[in-house]
């Protein structure tokens, strides 16, 4: 946890050994038939026609069959035989930083009126030649795979911009399947997943799955707190392409919705006990808050309200959880502000969602280096009273709002002028700063601030072929 929670969890994570992941798995020898005894011969199972990448049904007995016969006029896949509530569920538990990290798991009411959403454990049956196209799992899940027995080839993409952009024009043309997704991108990686390893899949990574030989492997899938964007964003394509797929993630929402009162109620605890939620939590907060206030507008809310909880109140709760997160934000400013002000952060480690958060112009933070270095010779906080003269400044322009800024000092507390008067001092230094250094004509800004788009614009017109342009 703590590795993630530093380095993020951005990239697949491939695990030589299961030793030491806390999962429980049968023994090699177990195989197909044993999987027949463990789940039930007359259970229903989902199972893919691999040639046409379409799906049936048919009983665990008759795909057993149909799995040692040597005559397989088809290739059938199954990879979707979810068996939690069957015998085999003694017998196989995902890995322990799935159940550190599962919404679902740690979240989600026992008592709730909707029961939790069963996409933890998945047995795959694949025999040779078996292949899944290219998809992004459902509800921007990450997924744990372990090969039991046999080999997977894993083509894995990174989710940028651009490559779920072009992964939703593929997907929502007619004649997809005809195409070679990874044809279409700049990198797309290959991992071989063989015997006794396990792979962990980040949200939002666009995946295909091949079986070069006959497979008994298991899965699941797992939304947590290190992925609340990519989530968000892989839900809403989701939605867009109208995809239709053997291992939803139901009522993805419901879970939303118990992640944010349980986010709440945490935020609350750290205040009270004056610290501060780790930064990548405030990030997923403020995701999570803006869908709440999406789904519940009147347009909107008839598609969303039958995944509101029951004893919901999403009003009050998004109107608490902006205050909770309001209260987040100050103190981070104030500490990044302040370097001397030293506010206890719930994990240790909170670097990871740092570049996630929306970034202030690139040219701020180095100024902002440059600050301590001056205050470093005197005491944290004589440095402030040379600064509060220098409030009066920016209202120079009009005198009637000079009376109103002194007004509003003399009837607020000390603290608040003296820190917005050192930012805006603070600020007119650096722009001075900036001015004796380049002094760039206005077209130089235009040219500046029209640079990142431009190359937006070429980075998509290399990818794209010339009918997209």
């Amino acid at each position: 946890m703590d590795y993630l929670e530093e380095n993020g969890f951005n990239e697949p994570i491939l695990v030589q050994k299961k030793d030491g992941l806390g999962m429980s798995m049968p023994a090699p020898t177990f195989y197909i038939s044993d999987v027949e005894n463990y789940v039930g011969p007359d259970v229903n199972v989902d199972v893919v026609d691999v040639t046409k990448q379409t799906d049936s049904q048919m009983k665990l007995k008759e795909f057993v069959d149909y799995y040692y016969s040597t005559n397989r006029k088809k290739v059938l896949n199954v990879i979707n035989l979810e068996f939690s509530d069957t015998r085999m569920s003694t017998i196989v538990e995902s890995p322990q930083i799935v159940r550190h990290l599962s919404w679902v798991e740690n979240y989600w009411p026992d008592d709730a009126l909707l029961g939790k959403p069963k996409v933890t454990r998945y047995c795959l049956i694949c025999v040779k030649d078996s292949y899944t196209d290219f998809h992004i799992e459902c509800g921007g899940a990450s997924v744990w795979y372990h090969v039991l027995k046999g080999e997977k080839i894993f083509f894995l993409i990174k989710p940028t911009s651009a490559n779920l952009s072009l992964y939703e024009r593929w997907r929502s043309s007619s004649s997809h399947s005809e195409m070679f997704f990874a044809d279409q991108v700049d990198k797309c990686y290959k991992c071989t997943l063989k015997q006794g390893q396990t792979l962990f899949v980040p949200s939002g990574w666009i995946n295909a799955v091949l079986t070069p030989v006959d497979c008994l492997a298991f899965s699941g899938h797992f939304v947590h707190n290190l992925s609340v964007e990519m989530q968000m964003r892989a839900y809403e394509i989701e939605k867009r392409l109208k995809v239709k797929t053997l291992t939803p993630f139901p009522n993805f929402e419901t879970a939303c919705w118990y992640v944010g009162r349980h986010l709440l109620e945490r935020f609350k605890g750290l205040h009270k006990a004056n610290k501060q939620p780790a930064l990548y939590l405030i990030h997923g907060a403020k995701i999570i808050n803006g869908a709440f206030r999406a789904w519940t507008k009147k347009q909107a809310l008839l598609e969303h309200e039958d995944e509101l909880p029951e004893n919901m109140k999403p009003s009050q709760l998004i109107k608490d959880l902006a205050k909770e997160i309001r209260l987040s934000e100050n103190a981070t400013k104030a500490i990044k502000n302040e370097p001397s002000i030293k506010v206890p952060v719930e994990e240790p480690a909170s670097t990871q969602s740092e570049p996630e958060e929306p970034s202030s112009p690139t040219n701020i933070p180095s100024p902002s280096r440059e600050k301590p270095k001056k205050k470093a010779p005197k005491p944290p906080k004589p440095p402030k009273p040379p600064k509060v003269p220098k409030a009066p400044k920016p209202p120079k322009v009009k005198d009637g709002e000079k009376k109103k800024v002194k007004k509003t000092k003399e009837l607020s507390p000390p603290p608040k002028p003296s820190s917005f008067a050192a930012l805006e001092s603070h600020a007119k230094e650096i722009l001075s700063k900036m001015d004796q250094q380049k002094k760039p004509k206005k077209e130089d800004q235009v040219t500046a601030l029209s640079l990142s788009p431009s190359l937006k614009i070429y980075k998509y017109s290399q990818i794209l072929p010339e009918e997209a342009h």
